[in-house]
């Protein structure tokens, strides 16, 4: 059935952070403000590449009204952070590498104040050569933008003998495809409160999606424990992976603990842009070959990606790109060999996808264009060569098991747009008066990793507890960014335990408050709450039972939770009037209407059950994301599969595409709640539209071109007028323990591929770079040719 509000019936509920957002009173961590607060601005370098000379900053020290002017030398604890690898300086010592590298910061009265005291801090630069690309950055002679090289990180996958299945080919198809540096653009730019107590603590409201991992990295760099530190990190106005990695946290902290006042940062449009993360642009270049009968028998793969100045999660992408590369098919023979290098551009890190949009994009354009070659339908060609069920995953590691591939494939059977697709095109183009105008469908299929794989510390967890005001405490360590979360967590509850919404209290994103549950990363997050809950049910509901028992003198077993309190347990065929088995003695058919069972009568309150147990009452469980049996880093376990159709207009004088149409078929387990699985598949097909066709953060020589969204044209509503239907596909092997796969994700990594695949079926060109260029497109019609011939 497809997702809509009328087949999700009861299920479509208003989020509880709904109302908030769309009146706009709810306030995003940067809308924070406290009493006797200072601004905080963080002075960046204006060079891509270049060696600091001297800093000096007494002018700035000696402003009235500029209470912390800060430098390396005042970083009382580690001077570098980064999730997996500390390369990035909070200060910079001796030399700058992109132009986010922060050289200083300052805490003052006024905005004004703040940034007239930055412009008094002078710092002498000897600028070096930039390096640009990666190409450069791997010659001989180019200079090392650190000490072990300009190499992050390499991986590769091997398997059989590549030039054996090279020679068995009948078709082989050589191509490099190219993708682009693409900015989150989230509502809610980087920026936080930073507030020391009276009790020498520091809180950090400040969005990110691992509070805890956050407050270790604080702790390091201002050298105060980590029980020193409080991280709030709910609501927060978009992530997307852009606020995983800390950001402005660093020097909103060591401000505050400068000035002992709070410090409030919030990074400016261009300052988001110049500091933040983007997508990896990488390059891969394939070779791809299949047999007579379609298999494929060669795969070889050279990946390039540009991390940029510092690690983040470079080399965790790469090795995410590397697994997403060969994908849900089978081998004969194989070699990738990857690469992530360090350059003078923009910082690269953790984007939705992280790496999957750059592979499946290769993978399946390959596809689609061995099909062409060997006169092959392209749906047929993936079906021969997926994997089945029982089969390991990519990298040959034992996966949980599911029939997804093939749901996922067999799916497209129910997409109209690809049914219909050779006399949909002949039609449209039949009735058209302008010849400029050309329509296409094409499609793509998509294996996608949750979690963040083996060798990775993935932990998970949550509580449960009667609070004594009677409330429900549903404490977890995820954030809220958007993702509806707390929507998910809300029906969850309401749907496994039988609460009510007024009984639930949400507390999420506050290391004082919750238990340790990782990262809301890795569409994990869903899976993990759904995972807890299930540990949690037995535990839960018995003490709630067990306490009730004794306050009511009753048996446990004889009470159930409901909405508002305890209730007698109603026996399931007990009815008023005419017994439920004489009607059964007419063969189950009676001539009126069965009598319905008595409501089940409320005990006890979950406020006076608080009262008479004296004390909360709660339920704790913590574990870790399930992962291989396997002895490769990164290797997953869990998959989500998808199939994506689309239809597209191509207009030859613009060299413009439209989407007219999307289908999408996600084999991801259950649906917790119907709408956010639409919204993350719409919003993430949004996200794959400007990526495919209008996003790309250029940069000259380390410098950022387009600093605004004027010049960064992302996706409008306008440009989503298409419809799309999504197909929930549900269904898991009996006694599968694993529960909803992550499809937080699934719905940005298909779409390219399959738009420029229906741009190929509109105007028979192949793309190879992203996003696509409309010049390439282009073609003056063939009415114009003969007027301009006949002048």
């Amino acid at each position: 059935m497809l997702l809509n509000r009328k087949a999700s019936g009861k299920r479509w509920r208003v989020r509880p952070d709904g109302p908030g957002k769309v009146t706009g009173k709810l306030a995003y961590l940067t809308d924070m403000t406290a009493e006797g607060m200072l601004v905080g601005r963080i002075l960046r370098s204006p060079h891509p590449h270049a060696r600091i000379i001297e800093i000096r900053m007494d002018k700035a020290k000696q402003l009235r009204g500029v209470h912390a002017v800060l430098a390396s030398g005042d970083v009382p604890g580690l001077n570098a952070f980064g999730i997996a690898v500390q390369d990035q300086p909070v200060f910079c010592t001796d030399r700058v590498r992109y132009v986010g590298d922060a050289v200083a910061a300052v805490a003052a009265e006024t905005a004004e104040l703040a940034e007239l005291a930055l412009q008094l801090i002078e710092v002498d630069y000897e600028v070096l050569p930039v390096i640009g690309d990666p190409v450069q950055a791997l010659r001989e002679e180019t200079p090392l933008l650190h000490a072990h090289g300009n190499v992050l990180h390499r991986t590769g996958y091997s398997h059989g003998d590549i030039a054996s299945g090279i020679a068995a080919c009948r078709h082989i198809v050589e191509e490099t495809y190219t993708t682009p540096r693409q900015m989150h653009t989230y509502m809610e730019t980087e920026g936080g409160l930073f507030v020391p107590d009276e009790n020498g603590r520091l809180i950090v409201y400040a969005p990110t999606q691992h509070g805890f991992l956050d407050r270790l990295q604080l702790a390091r760099i201002t050298a105060l424990p980590e029980s020193g530190i409080r991280v709030i990190s709910s609501p927060i106005g978009g992530s997307f992976g852009g606020k995983d990695e800390l950001n402005v946290q660093p020097y909103g902290a060591l401000l505050a603990l400068a000035a002992k006042r709070p410090v409030r940062i919030h990074n400016s449009r261009w300052e988001s842009v110049r500091a933040g993360l983007k997508r990896h642009p990488m390059t891969i270049h394939m070779k791809t070959g299949i047999d007579g009968n379609g298999r494929i028998m060669a795969h070889e793969v050279q990946i390039t990606a540009d991390t940029g100045p510092y690690a983040t999660l470079g080399a965790e992408v790469l090795n995410f790109a590397t697994e997403h590369v060969l994908g849900p098919y089978r081998y004969e023979h194989t070699d990738i060999q990857s690469i992530s290098v360090y350059t003078n551009n923009g910082m690269s890190g953790e984007f939705r996808g992280f790496g999957g949009n750059q592979a499946v994009f290769a993978l399946e354009g390959q596809l689609d264009r061995l099909a062409l070659a060997a006169g092959m339908d392209p749906w047929e060609l993936r079906r021969i060569n997926l994997r089945e069920p029982a089969d390991p995953g990519p990298f040959g590691q034992p996966i949980a098991v599911t029939d997804g591939a093939r749901q996922a494939w067999e799916a497209m059977a129910e997409a109209s747009i690809w049914r219909d697709r050779h006399s949909a095109e002949k039609q449209e183009t039949e009735r058209r008066r302008e010849p400029w105008l050309h329509t296409g469908v094409g499609a793509a299929y998509i294996m996608h990793g949750s979690g963040l794989g083996v060798g990775i510390p993935d932990f998970a967890g949550g509580r449960l507890t009667l609070a004594e005001d009677g409330r429900i405490e549903a404490a977890f360590g995820y954030e809220e960014f958007g993702q509806g979360l707390l929507a998910t967590l809300e029906l969850m509850l309401i749907e496994q335990f039988g609460f009510d919404p007024g009984d639930l209290r949400l507390i999420i994103g506050d290391t004082d408050h919750v238990p340790r549950s990782g990262s809301s990363t890795a569409s994990r997050a869903t899976s993990m709450m759904w995972k807890s809950l299930r540990n949690l049910q037995p535990l839960f509901t018995g003490k709630l039972l067990e306490a009730a028992g004794q306050a009511l003198g009753l048996p446990s077993d004889q009470l159930a939770l409901g909405p508002g309190g305890i209730y007698a347990k109603a026996n399931e065929w007990e009815c008023t009037g005419r017994a439920a088995s004489d009607a059964a003695g007419f063969g189950g058919v009676s001539a009126e209407p069965l009598p319905q069972p008595a409501p089940p009568e409320l005990l006890l309150t979950y406020k006076e059950l608080a009262l008479t147990a004296g004390e909360p009452l709660t339920a704790e469980t913590g574990f870790h994301f399930p992962t291989s049996s396997f002895g490769r880093v990164g290797a997953h376990f869990i998959y989500s599969y998808g199939a994506v159709a689309v239809k597209v207009e191509v207009n030859t004088l613009t060299g413009r595409v439209r989407v007219l149409d999307q289908f999408h078929a996600v084999a991801a387990g259950p649906v917790m709640n119907p709408q956010g699985y639409l919204g993350q598949i719409e919003g993430g097909s949004s996200m794959a539209l400007g990526y495919t066709l209008s996003e790309n953060s250029l940069m000259d020589q380390g410098h950022y071109l387009a600093k605004n969204l004027d010049t960064y044209l992302i996706p409008t509503v306008a440009d989503m007028r298409g419809g799309i239907e999504v197909l929930p596909i549900e269904e898991l092997p009996e006694g599968d323990e694993y529960g909803p796969r992550g499809i937080g994700e699934i719905g940005t990594v298909g779409l390219a591929p399959a738009i420029t695949a229906a741009v190929h079926g509109a105007v028979g060109r192949w793309i190879t770079r992203l996003p696509i260029d409309p010049s390439e497109l282009q073609e003056r019609p063939s009415f114009a040719r003969k007027a301009v011939s006949g002048r």
